[in-house]
């Protein structure tokens, strides 16, 4: 692997907490790497598991989730849905030959700028540690 590798990181962010939190980390001069990609949605309830799986097929290195606390949910459950889509989405990745530690799930609150700009750092870093997603060879699907 090479050391000047840098994972491209696609991030869905509900626009209520999580966008708010990134927004936060922002404001408040928070450093977080630059290679995160944040694309803000109504819920992370909306996104299916195909947005997650095709995001890699784009070219991403790592895909996380990141919505309100649990309990928390604007919209009631989608971050429990979310949750259960991301661990479904996971057993395909591994079914591919992909790391599921590819993907993942968080929560932050509006209020949580600080820990969302470290969720970021950590992310990168542990994909960082993965390699790029392309290198890896997928296994082949038996009938």
């Amino acid at each position: 692997m090479s050391e000047n590798f840098e994972p491209r990181i696609l991030a869905y962010c509900c626009q209520w907490c999580s966008y708010a939190a990134a927004d936060l980390a922002g404001a408040m001069r928070l450093q977080y790497p630059a290679n995160v990609r944040i694309i803000r949605v109504p819920c992370t309830g909306r996104i299916d598991i195909l947005h997650m799986l095709r995001a890699f097929e784009d070219g991403a290195d790592g895909v996380f989730l990141s919505g309100c606390l649990l309990d928390d949910c604007h919209y009631k459950t989608g971050n429990y849905k979310a949750t259960r889509r991301v661990a479904y989405a996971k057993q395909l990745l591994a079914q591919t030959g992909l790391d599921p530690g590819r993907l993942e799930m968080f929560y932050n609150s509006s209020a949580m700028g600080p820990q969302f700009a470290q969720t970021c750092r950590d992310f990168v870093g542990r994909v960082r540690e993965l390699g790029p997603a392309w290198t890896e060879q997928p296994q082949k699907a038996t009938a």
